[in-house]
């Protein structure tokens, strides 16, 4: 691996680059924080992705183009005067030695989990909001549940048990069939919001994350879905002409073939 030497060449290499780039390239010099914005949350999607593959030079790929949109936004702050990259570099050193007092202070910890909580409580107090309003608004519905229930459970509001967490699932499992009986759109919907809501409260207790094991079951029904398509262009079948038992026929010879 490269030396800290050479791992600081290359930050101030990209860094250079920029410079370049706002004063001579068209794009780049037009570009604001708001033109940027949905492409930085394209590029994290991507490296979400990635991610998940396991494809490691897929990760430093993706790595890559989301530096450069750190590095691009500080260079904005900096023809701004309000921060530079510096500034960036020094606000999250401050934070992690702030909020790491086992390592840089005289507190101790037993495990991860005080790691955790003590990391809620401090953010917390440095903040002076309440509990729940660090979760951004803007995050998508499963990851925004998960962190409420873990900032939740940060301050100590949490089940005592993993048999109370499932007792809950199969109650609002039941709540929501009560519903679906009686035909009332609006309380279903309520009551299957209820159903997730605990659903993704169980996973954090197993200590899995919901979203990934949602994007697995995506990849994995995208692959067996067009295993299902090729095989009926090999065959000259279109989709739509297929039974749903020859279709479902396929879907199963798909699961013992692919590996996800």
């Amino acid at each position: 691996m490269n030396s800290k030497q050479e791992k600081l060449k290359a930050i101030e290499r990209v860094l250079d680059i920029m410079d370049t780039l706002r004063e001579e390239c068209p794009w780049d010099k037009k570009q604001t924080f708001e033109s940027l914005r949905h492409l930085t949350i394209e590029e994290t999607y991507e490296l979400g992705e990635a991610i998940l593959s396991g494809d490691r030079t897929q990760i430093k790929k993706e790595l890559g183009d989301l530096l450069l949109h750190i590095v691009f936004y500080s260079k904005l702050g900096s023809e701004e005067n309000a921060f530079d990259i510096s500034d960036v570099a020094n606000e999250i050193s401050d934070k992690l030695i702030y909020r790491h007092p086992h390592i840089y202070g005289e507190l101790k910890v037993k495990d991860e989990k005080e790691v955790k909580k003590n990391w809620e409580l401090l953010k917390l107090r440095e903040e002076n909001k309440t509990v729940l309003s660090g979760v951004p608004k803007g995050l998508p519905s499963i990851v925004k549940a998960q962190r409420i229930q873990e900032k939740a459970s940060g301050v100590g509001f949490d089940w005592k048990s993993i048999e109370k967490v499932w007792e809950k699932v199969q109650e609002e499992m039941i709540e929501l069939q009560t519903e679906v009986e009686k035909k009332d759109i609006k309380k279903i919907e309520n009551e299957f919001g209820d159903l997730l809501f605990s659903l993704i409260n169980y996973a954090r207790i197993l200590k899995i994350c919901p979203d990934t094991s949602l994007e697995r079951t995506n990849q994995k029904f995208i692959n067996r879905f067009n295993y299902i398509e090729q095989k009926a262009k090999e065959k000259g079948v279109k989709l739509n002409e297929m039974s749903l038992s020859q279709m479902e026929s396929l879907w199963t010879e798909a699961k013992s073939k692919l590996l996800i």
